[in-house]
């Protein structure tokens, strides 16, 4: 259950969101992306609740999107609603401070949050992906303007177009993340880190981080990328990339 996959705790004033499906190397799939839109919308209107942070459990942050929610989508197979829009609205629209904790690596929709989040600690042999060119379709989560923003063209482009990884430790000193630290000690210091956010002034908080953040132009690109996203679902190249990726596992 989407649930369990998720695991969603308040510790004093920081909401905590976990990822826990490890042996699927904690792929989202759409329940968990509901879950998750539910819990981070929950902390922007609890005022017990000052800052947000994002873990998860075993070798991997997360491996973005489960691929068989994409070759549902590509073959028309796909009822209901996409929660992941829903997710990425709510963490760009967010006026609490977001950190997250990146213990391990991750793949794309598990490395675009990273450039929406207030504060990043990854471990230093962290192997961060955007494949979305390989899988046929396009950067999503307003990604090809904040990864351009915050490593520059010819960076942001050798991750998208030649699918280079984007080790930890230049993370760290290419501006992504706060610091590249041993795995084994990045959720304590993300964590420590978002107490002390949670311990500051809230408005004045709220007010800084909304000073430092231009939400309707995030929201306009997530939502231009989110068309031709939902184009390239459907197109060939799409379709033959999700069948050979799920006929290789």
């Amino acid at each position: 259950m989407s649930e369990e996959h998720i695991i969603v705790a308040q510790d004093r004033a920081v909401l905590e969101i976990r990822f826990n499906r490890p042996d699927k190397k904690n792929a989202i799939t759409n329940d968990m992306y509901g879950v998750m839109a539910d819990a981070v919308a929950r902390a922007q209107g609890d005022e017990s609740i000052r800052a947000v942070l994002f873990t998860s459990v075993g070798d991997f942050f997360s491996a973005g999107n489960d691929i068989k929610d994409f070759a549902a989508q590509s073959m028309g197979a796909f009822d209901g609603p996409r929660h992941v829009v829903r997710f990425l609205e709510e963490v760009i629209q967010a006026e609490k401070p977001i950190v997250a904790a990146v213990q391990g690596h991750a793949i794309g929709v598990g490395t675009t949050m990273l450039f929406q989040c207030d504060l990043v600690y990854v471990a230093e042999d962290a192997r961060l992906t955007v494949p979305f060119i390989d899988l046929g379709v396009v950067p999503e989560n307003a990604s090809s303007l904040t990864m351009v923003d915050r490593l520059g063209h010819t960076r942001a482009f050798a991750l998208f177009g030649l699918g280079e990884p984007l080790v930890g430790k230049d993370a760290a000193a290419w501006g992504l993340a706060n610091a590249a630290l041993p795995s084994g000690e990045v959720e304590a210091r993300a964590r420590a880190a978002a107490h002390k956010l949670a311990a500051k002034p809230p408005e004045s908080m709220r007010l800084t981080k909304r000073l430092m953040r231009d939400r309707e132009a995030l929201m306009a690109r997530m939502n231009e990328e989110g068309a031709l996203f939902a184009e390239r679902l459907r197109s060939p190249e799409a379709a033959a990339a999700f069948s050979a990726f799920l006929q290789k596992r």
